[in-house]
């Protein structure tokens, strides 16, 4: 599997909501905080998005896609000096799965979904991201218009099984639009998953995240994509921020963590099984990077309300995951 896939795997993201909305006249919608990501597309018409805390706001014309990763309050707007209506006072439940008429629709229409994390790791990609992912060239376009396409008719014409298969639609719509901005802009950004977009560093990764356990070493990473030691561990720390080695460790753990809140595993089976020989040097390890034992890990995993693991975990490992 290749690391993005294995990333979002891990995430488990989940479609909170997956709908519409089309907008008629002249109109303003704020939208509150948010946690997980919100990834959306322009089937028709246009607007401006205004996020809080970014200085420009984004234009967006029919077949734009937009990731909201941050989880900011935003506004949708068709006139950026309109006093907006809130959200939650004019889409009201229920909204999975359907399609929002305001002032009688017909001049902006949009679809696309809210998508939360299972696990309390979701820093691991949403740290890397910048507050607005923008996807705009016709090329890119093209690429999410069938998706896009096969959404509006899910929810325009319902049949058996649309609510699914719009939830995955919009989950095709994310990985899609992740994949684009790869492609689009990543130079000069630092993080795992600009790595990806480097032919070297993204063989790199993928052997560690294939085989998390082996005994991996400089030496043998940088043979393994065709250059010097000494090269590969500079530019592997230039385009991911952070050593190779420190790398490997913090993926393990993330692993490592998964597992303990998931999965009955003795603690020095998992321990094993991410390539430490014995229980007290897996401990060892996890303690110092993650700040606690894994007993104490899967304890506090246990006592966590489901969903409360989410708002509190993205800050926490975003240092770790970065």
């Amino acid at each position: 599997m290749d690391p993005l896939s294995e990333v979002l795997s891990f995430l488990k993201p989940r479609s909170y909501v997956s709908g519409g909305w089309n907008m008629g006249g002249e109109w303003s919608v704020r939208f509150g905080c948010h946690t997980g990501i919100k990834c959306y597309s322009l089937f028709s018409g246009e607007c401006w998005l205004a996020l809080e805390g970014v200085a420009e706001p984004v234009r967006l014309t029919a077949g734009d896609c937009f990731l909201l990763p941050s989880g900011r309050p935003f506004r949708l707007t068709s006139d950026l000096g309109l006093t907006p209506v809130e959200a939650l006072q004019l889409f009201q439940p229920p909204l999975n799965g359907s399609v929002s008429v305001y002032q009688g629709g017909g001049k902006c229409f949009g679809v696309g979904g809210h998508f939360t994390f299972a696990g309390d790791h979701a820093g691991i990609l949403l740290g890397v991201l910048p507050p607005v992912v923008h996807i705009r060239k016709e090329a890119d376009k093209a690429a999410m218009r069938w998706a896009l396409e096969r959404m509006l008719e899910e929810l325009r014409e319902p049949q058996p099984g649309g609510h699914l298969l719009a939830q995955q639609l919009a989950y095709l719509m994310l990985v899609q639009a992740l994949r684009l901005h790869l492609e689009e802009g990543t130079r000069g950004r630092v993080g795992w998953l600009f790595a990806l977009a480097d032919t070297q560093m993204s063989a790199a990764i993928g052997a560690m995240h294939d085989d998390p356990a082996h005994g991996w070493t400089l030496q043998e990473l940088a043979e393994r994509v065709g250059m010097s030691r000494s090269t590969f561990a500079l530019k592997f720390k230039e385009t991911v921020g952070t050593a190779p080695m420190e790398y490997l460790t913090r993926w393990r753990m993330l692993l490592a963590g998964d597992r303990l809140t998931n999965s009955s595993d003795a603690i020095a089976a998992i321990g094993r099984s991410l390539g430490y020989k014995s229980e007290s040097a897996f401990s060892t390890a996890f303690k110092r990077l993650m700040g606690c034992s894994p007993r104490q890990y899967g304890r506090r995993s246990a006592s966590v309300v489901p969903g409360e693991a989410e708002a509190a975990g993205a800050g926490e490992l975003a240092a770790v995951a970065s």
